[in-house]
Order: structure tokens, then C-alpha cells, then sequence
């Protein structure tokens, strides 16, 4: 592992980096290399005379000449692999050219284009970046987790690669969404790249397309299921809580039979969150407060179906719950106005197929005796839209075209602004498309989706459509996590992040506006979050306590600028 230290120059303030290495090796390490950038005197100090080009660039000369070279790209394939091999050559200068191009980049490096990229992983794979952990290694995780390229790690994004997006088993394809969800930590709250570590648990595949690719790079097996699993996640955890007890662990796109009781698991023993679950539910959550201010009204006093009953539209209900009941509302009662269909239908106690945490959730049969149910199915989402009258619709079921013209209109009816949250991704995936969710509620419909959508122009005027991106939520929280030092990571930190979120929504001024902000305003947006998750950390004794103002040196203390530091040589023992 390479640990190096980022000092201050006292008089200029410059930031200055000793670094390990020089010539050749330097400028294959990303997190140092400046390419053309490398100064007159650390091309001396570092032993790169005569390897690079004789002009000093600056960084507007560089990004000119790379954004010139992005755009010649004709396919979100080639960006995608044009950015990533950015990212393996110069991280910083990667980051910066993101954050000049934040609308244009974003859904090149996660959301939509990064679920094509992991199908493809196999067949555009360049460089390694991260741990792969495979099953028939489980004897040297420890080892493997020691040979990680940095020493310093905060932040561990780990998947499994078994529910990627709304695409399902990708096998060792996963690996890139930690990688873009570490890129987001980064870009939108600024932690430094060398401090992230992407991992992939690779316990096999299902995906027999895969299992029949010669080019697929992961373990050719079925997954691995049962006990023998959870004595490997458990070997994992161990070896992390060892090797970086420092680190926040993130899951990410683990399957529904494994990422509720994972997270449930290890919360408590390790500073862990499952972004599907809790950031998606605060990111949610934070719409939803932003969309029923803007309409004039509570979200204690909705009615709220919700098609999909995985482990994201749990941890959606989780957060709407907990804000009901700060709005007044008993449990119960909070429960009570929440609505789940899955592929069976109406979720309700009286069926003998509920997992644990749909049951959590599943409506009293006696209060839907006099529904129509549909048959032995179930109640369809039709059905269930017409009696229930929701005045909120959300998708979390990656069923493409799910909420239909007539469902939508039937919803329409019975209230005068419907909430409508088609969150599934990618894109093809989402359950309807923006504009036609304005045609057919003629335009009074509130929209947030999951995939990024074109504005809508509809009688004359703009409505903006956001994105109900988790990237407002998770790299924030990480952020705040960090810098109070909690020791876990709390249900009331997502519920403190989605109310800081929601206060900045555009919404609250203009009905018709976005629900949430800007992404050129992300940083800023991740220093607010990263304050209420602090201040709440320590409110609820998670953190030892400072003043306000402590807190917030800290959190500024740790937000990265992909600015070139000045670079020397590192002083060798002799």
C-alpha cells in the first residue's frame, strides 16, 4: 500500500504532495500523474525529463484538448471507455473535467450508461481498478484487502454483482458500480479518490450468457448459496473490520434475500448502510417532502402505492414512516397508508408467499376483504390505483411502461397534483416516461424519475424533470459519517439527510420548478447534507460532540479540489 500526507505550503498555501515514486512508475500512478502538466522542476525532482512533451500545459489546456477528444466519441459506449480511461490515467484531471460537464458526464459514469458498461464488462474491460474477491480465494481475503493500491481507505463500495440496477445477475460485470459510486463520493462531495476502494465479491453467476461468454472474466460457477455464503460475507467483514476499521462499508445491488438481513447483520457491528435500501428511501423521501409542500399539503395526509416490494421500496417505506410519525401519525397509522403491489399483487397479511420485510408492511386482509383482488393473482396495480385513490404513485419494480395511460388517469381523478415517482433504472426500465405522465394528467402531475429525462414542454411552458438520484444522498452522508466520526450509521441520519435535501428544493418556491437542485450545485448541496448527517450523528451519541463550528472545519477539512498539487520527491531511508 502507498500512504502519503497532503501538507500546506505556509506562505503560498499551495497544497504538496511527497510522493513514493518517479520516472515511468509515477506517471502510470493516477492519483499522481499530471501528464503534460508536470512542472519544469518536478520533471527534474521526479525523473521525467525526456518522458513527456517539452510544453508545461495548464489544466484549461488539458481539459480543451480532452473535452475536444470526449466529443468525438459517437456512442455512450466509447464515452463511457474514453472517461474511464481517463480515470486510469490522470484521476485528477478526470474529476475536474466532470465537474465542468457535470450534466453532460453524470449519466456517462453511473445512471444509465454504467448498467450497459456492466453488461459489456467483460468485453471493454482495460485496466483493473479495485478488489476482486473471489469465492475459491476466501483463505486470503485478508491479504488481498492488504494489497490495496492506498492505505488511508474511508469509503468501501462491495457488491456481489447479483441485482445490478433493474438488469439482475451480472457476476463479476458489477464491479462496475462501486467503481462509479466512488467516482460520485468524489465528484459530489469531494473525498479524496485515493481514500475509496471498489470491491466485487465474486461468488459465481447464475447468468448462463455469462457462464457461456469466453471473454467473461469472472469465476465460471453458479453462486454460491446458503451457509457456505454467509461464512464468506462473514470471512469479508472480518477482514475489513481488521485491515480498515475506519472504513464506511457501503452495499450495493446485493439481491433482495440478501441485502435486508445482510444490512440488518452487520449495522451494528461494522459503519455500514445499504444505499439501496436507506439512500434510496432518503433520496425518496426527500421528493416526496419537497413535492407535497410544493402541492400545499403533508405527506401525512397522502395515500401512497408503491409497485415493487424489493429491498428498495422497504427502505422506502422505512423513511416515510419514521417522517409520518414526525408529522403526527402513530405507526400504525403511518403503515396504513402505504400500499405495496408486487408481482402477485396486493401485498397483504393474508398471503403465505411474504418474505419478513414485506410482511412488515402488508396491508390487514380485513380492511381489503372488499377489494377486488383479481383471482388468485392478486389485486393488479389497476385494480389497486382505482380503489385505493393514491395521491402518490411510486415504481421501484423495473417494469418498463407499468404505469399506463388508464392508470395514471384513473389516478389523475381523484387528485388535483398526483405525485408520480417512476424510479426504476436504467432508462428502459422506467415504469413511464415523463411526457407522456404530463399528457395524460394534463400537466398537473409531479415527476421525479430515476434515470435522467429530457425537460417536458407541455402548454407553453418548461417543467423540469429530476432525477431522484441517490448521488443528492450517499455521498453526503459518507461525508458527514467521516467527518463526525460516527461509529455506526443510523436510520436517523438518512431521515436528517433527506430533510437537509429537501429544504433546498427549488420546488418550495415555485410549484412548477425542479424537486431538486441543480446538479452544478452538488457539492454544495453534499456540504449541507454532510452537516445534518454530522450534527445528527452527534445528537443521537453516535459521534463524541463538538461545537457547530468544529464540525464544520471538519467536513470542509475533507472536501478534495482536483486541483494539481505540487508534487516532490519523498525522502528514502538510506
Amino acid at each position: 500500500m502507498i500512504d502519503f500526507q497532503i501538507a500546506r505550503d505556509a506562505e503560498t498555501g499551495e497544497n504538496i504532495v511527497d510522493v513514493p515514486l518517479a520516472g515511468p512508475l509515477l506517471l502510470e500512478a493516477p492519483i499522481f500523474n499530471k501528464g503534460s502538466a508536470f512542472t519544469e522542476e518536478e520533471r527534474r525532482d521526479l525523473g521525467l525529463l525526456g518522458l513527456l512533451p517539452p510544453h508545461v500545459a495548464t489544466m484549461d489546456e488539458q481539459l480543451v484538448r480532452t473535452y475536444e477528444n470526449y466529443q468525438q466519441k459517437t456512442s455512450a459506449q466509447e464515452r463511457y471507455i474514453f472517461l474511464t480511461s481517463l480515470q486510469d490515467r490522470n484521476e485528477t484531471l478526470f474529476y475536474r473535467l466532470l465537474s465542468e460537464h457535470i450534466d453532460e458526464m453524470l449519466p456517462m459514469i453511473y445512471t444509465p450508461v454504467v448498467g450497459m458498461a456492466s453488461q459489456q464488462y467483460s468485453h471493454i474491460y482495460r485496466r483493473p481498478r479495485g478488489l476482486y474477491i473471489a469465492y475459491p480465494q476466501r483463505d486470503a481475503i485478508e491479504t488481498m484487502l492488504r494489497n490495496a493500491p492506498y492505505a488511508g481507505i474511508r469509503v468501501i463500495v462491495v457488491t456481489d454483482g447479483e441485482r445490478i440496477l433493474g438488469l439482475g445477475d451480472l457476476g463479476i460485470g458489477g464491479m462496475g458500480i462501486p467503481i462509479g459510486k466512488l467516482s460520485l463520493y468524489s465528484l459530489c462531495a469531494g473525498i479524496h479518490p485515493a481514500t475509496t476502494l471498489p470491491i466485487v465479491l465474486d461468488v459465481g453467476t447464475n447468468n448462463q450468457t455469462l457462464l457461456d461468454d469466453p471473454l467473461y472474466l469472472g469465476w465460471r460457477h453458479e453462486r454460491v448459496r446458503g451457509a457456505e455464503y454467509d461464512t464468506f460475507i462473514e470471512m469479508f467483514v472480518r477482514a475489513v473490520k481488521r485491515v480498515f476499521p475506519n472504513a464506511i462499508l457501503q452495499w450495493e445491488d446485493f439481491a433482495k434475500q440478501n441485502a435486508r438481513r445482510l444490512l440488518d447483520r452487520y449495522r451494528d457491528q461494522v459503519c455500514s448502510f445499504n444505499d439501496d435500501i436507506q439512500g434510496t428511501g432518503a433520496v425518496t423521501l426527500a421528493g416526496l417532502l419537497a413535492a407535497t409542500a410544493s402541492a400545499g399539503t403533508k405527506l401525512s395526509q397522502q395515500r401512497i402505492v408503491i409497485l415493487g416490494a424489493g429491498s428498495a421500496a422497504t427502505g422506502v417505506c422505512e423513511q416515510i414512516v419514521s417522517a409520518m410519525m414526525s408529522e403526527g401519525l402513530g405507526k400504525t397509522e403511518a403503515k396504513a397508508a402505504i400500499w405495496l403491489v408486487d408481482s402477485r399483487g396486493l401485498v397483504h397479511d393474508r398471503r403465505d408467499d411474504l418474505e419478513a420485510f414485506k410482511r412488515e408492511y402488508a396491508q390487514p386482509y380485513e380492511r381489503v376483504a372488499n377489494y377486488d383482488l383479481g383471482g388468485p393473482t392478486g389485486a393488479t396495480l389497476a385494480n389497486v390505483v382505482r380503489q385505493v385513490r393514491p395521491n402518490i404513485l411510486i415504481g421501484t419494480a423495473a417494469q418498463a411502461g407499468a404505469f399506463t395511460e388508464q392508470i395514471v388517469r384513473t389516478m389523475a381523478q381523484h387528485t388535483e397534483r398526483p405525485i408520480i415517482f417512476p424510479l426504476s433504472n436504467p432508462t428502459a426500465m422506467s415504469e413511464a416516461k415523463p411526457v407522456d405522465l404530463c399528457e395524460w394528467t394534463d400537466g398537473r402531475a409531479i415527476v421525479a424519475t430515476g434515470s435522467p429525462f429530457p425537460a417536458v414542454h407541455f402548454n407553453g411552458r418548461t417543467i423540469q424533470v429530476s432525477q431522484c438520484n441517490n448521488v443528492f444522498i450517499f455521498p453526503g452522508v459518507g461525508l458527514g459519517v467521516i467527518a463526525s466520526g460516527a461509529r455506526r450509521v443510523s436510520d436517523e441520519l438518512f431521515v436528517a439527510a433527506a430533510r437537509a435535501l429537501s429544504a433546498l428544493s427549488p420546488a418550495r418556491s415555485n410549484p412548477y420548478a425542479a424537486l431538486f437542485p441543480a446538479l452544478a450545485g452538488i457539492r454544495s448541496v453534499s456540504r449541507q447534507v454532510a452537516l445534518a448527517v454530522a450534527a445528527e450523528a452527534q445528537r443521537a451519541r453516535l459521534a463524541e460532540p463538538t461545537t457547530p463550528a468544529e464540525l464544520e472545519r471538519r467536513v470542509d477539512a475533507l472536501i478534495w479540489s482536483p486541483r494539481y498539487p505540487r508534487l516532490r520527491r519523498a525522502a528514502t531511508e538510506s
